[in-house]
């Protein structure tokens, strides 16, 4: 098997961390695009939101991860006890998670099912790929919000769909590949597509922001709805 050789970088992330809630139990924050959530063995990359987060709330732990270009919500365990309850809502998906999303071009339904299994092959790596023979089962709901044109820098105008993402598993990269599964990858997503069409370029960021998470407190039992409005 290939070794994984991770050479990326993150430039600086000068944006905050906006806190949405906190309590003794666990914090909910809204996570800046271009920011680690785990800091990575290369010492370019100590910057992330636990290294942030650990000077704040001591012994906080990550509950579940954002991938770098991803903006929105997570939730913070801060304490072992707290992160192995929410882990466990989390394994057992218990835990409702929605996501907005920029696609490429228009949908043309207006909701749908992206069902195909997700696997890692270290001779690709950071890319994941779908193969329904090596790869661990992946459902993606989708549900179109608006169809609209974005005029671009050089006067064109760019047709994109504005979408409602649910995923049923927690795949690495899912939402990104399984959107390009579907033929409309995610706008400014340079490793599935999001790049490509003429126009989107110079496109800032990751158009993918974690927009609701839904969990039950581990400490009150209460149901627990938090939003995060998309920046996009």
């Amino acid at each position: 098997m290939s070794a994984i050789i991770d050479t990326f970088v993150a430039p600086p992330c000068h944006d905050e961390i906006e806190i949405l809630f906190q309590d003794d139990h666990l914090a909910l924050i809204n996570k800046p695009a271009g920011l680690l959530s785990l800091s990575g063995k290369n010492p370019q990359n100590l910057d992330s939101v636990h290294h942030r987060l650990v000077r704040i709330f001591p012994g906080c732990t990550l509950v579940h991860r954002l991938d770098f270009g991803t903006s929105g919500l997570m939730v913070i365990a801060r304490n072992k006890a707290i992160n192995a309850a929410l882990c466990q809502q989390f394994s057992q998906r218990t835990v409702t998670k929605f996501y907005v999303a920029l696609l490429c071009g228009y949908v043309a339904d207006n909701e749908g099912l992206i069902d195909a299994a997700i696997a890692k092959d270290p001779a690709l790596f950071p890319l994941m790929s779908i193969c329904e023979i090596s790869g661990k089962p992946a459902r993606s709901h989708y549900r179109v919000l608006e169809r609209f044109e974005q005029k671009r820098e050089d006067g064109t105008l760019l047709p994109l769909t504005r979408v409602q993402l649910t995923p049923e598993t927690g795949r690495t990269h899912q939402l990104r590949i399984h959107c390009q599964q579907l033929g409309h990858p995610i706008l400014g997503c340079d490793l599935y597509g999001g790049l490509l069409l003429p126009g989107t370029e110079k496109t800032p960021r990751l158009m993918l922001h974690a927009s609701e998470l839904n969990f039950v407190h581990p400490v009150s039992g209460k149901p627990v709805s938090a939003r995060c409005n998309s920046p996009f």
